[in-house]
């Protein structure tokens, strides 16, 4: 079985996937460019992906009819093109689950350096232009009594709010999910978008990117929130509308943001959420642990595997 896989892999799993299968690998750091994607899938049975692969009917139809499975190496899966796939009879792979606890770790950290002000208190330092103690330099918000809201209460938001009960937060109000979640880890309320917008002092977005969601963060949104609010986001850059977000920091509609997802990814350097001091951008780093990764990256190859010899994969994405 002939496959192409996009990026450099694990060791272990590419291993597993050259015990049964031809490889052509793009053995770069780089995201694998438009032409050699193209040139690369021609007659693979299996493709191998990343979040950063546009896999549309362009990369389709060059592949040809051989193509059986993709599997991408990420939870989401908005850079594929979904009815492509259902009409061509392939088969799609994802890594769902063994995200969680990183992109859980890293939304209390994003937090904790967008309320407290960790960036802009190392810049300080670093610039030398840290200077005598004051009593209100550099103070940020508590979480100690808060209230929390978290917009997507599936296995990431209920993880992060999870880690944040020990902090004291007072209050957790959820919305855009099941009003039941199927294990509920902690007390937390159903409230509407716009009552958890108006109520929360600290608002986490952990929903997927959805045609009902995407850009749903925006100029209304943020009018609904405390001037005093922070917003964290790391599901991805598209839910949120990110000139609205630049109006709303510089008014002082809200107080401040955190984001581990921009659009685009990377965001240009000169960006204006990159000059603003109440705002923390990371590089989409929330599943960056030695552990997940590794993990991630031999789920793809099971999926891949069983997706090639008929066998149900570890977790197939229902087309």
């Amino acid at each position: 079985m002939k496959i192409f896989v996009t990026r450099p892999i694990s060791a272990q799993a590419k291993d597993l996937l050259k015990e049964k299968c031809d490889i052509e690998l793009w053995d770069h750091d780089s995201p694998v460019s438009k032409d050699a994607l193209l040139k690369g899938v021609v007659g693979k049975d299996g493709l191998y992906c990343l979040l950063t692969d546009r896999i549309n009917k362009e990369v389709l139809d060059a592949a040809g009819p051989n193509l059986k499975v993709v599997s991408t190496m990420s939870v989401g899966y908005d850079h594929i093109e979904l009815q492509q796939l259902k009409e061509r009879n392939i088969i799609l792979g994802n890594t769902p689950g063994v995200l969680t606890d990183a992109n859980a770790e890293l939304n209390v950290g994003l937090l904790l350096a967008t309320s407290r002000r960790f960036v802009e208190g190392y810049r300080h330092v670093k610039n030398g232009t840290w200077g005598a103690w004051s009593p209100l330099w550099m103070c940020g918000p508590g979480l100690t009594g808060s209230t929390v809201g978290i917009i997507g209460y599936g296995r990431i938001g209920q993880a992060v709010g999870q880690r944040l009960k020990p902090f004291g937060v007072g209050r957790f109000l959820y919305c855009g999910h099941n009003p039941k979640p199927e294990a509920e880890t902690l007390p937390a309320e159903f409230v509407s978008q716009d009552e958890l917008l108006q109520q929360s002092d600290f608002v986490l977005v952990c929903c997927s990117l959805t045609p009902e969601t995407r850009g749903m963060i925006n100029r209304e949104a943020f009018q609904k929130m405390k001037k005093t609010a922070i917003i964290i986001n790391t599901s991805r850059g598209g839910v949120m509308n990110q000139d609205d977000l630049v109006e709303a920091l510089q008014s002082g509609t809200i107080g401040a943001a955190g984001l581990d997802v921009t659009t685009p990814e990377p965001l240009p350097v000169e960006h204006p959420l990159l000059k603003m001091n109440n705002c923390v951008v990371l590089p989409h780093i929330g599943s960056a642990t030695i552990e997940t990764r590794s993990t991630m990256m031999m789920m793809a190859a099971q999926n891949l595997l069983a997706g090639l010899e008929g066998k149900p994969m570890p977790a197939q994405v229902r087309l």
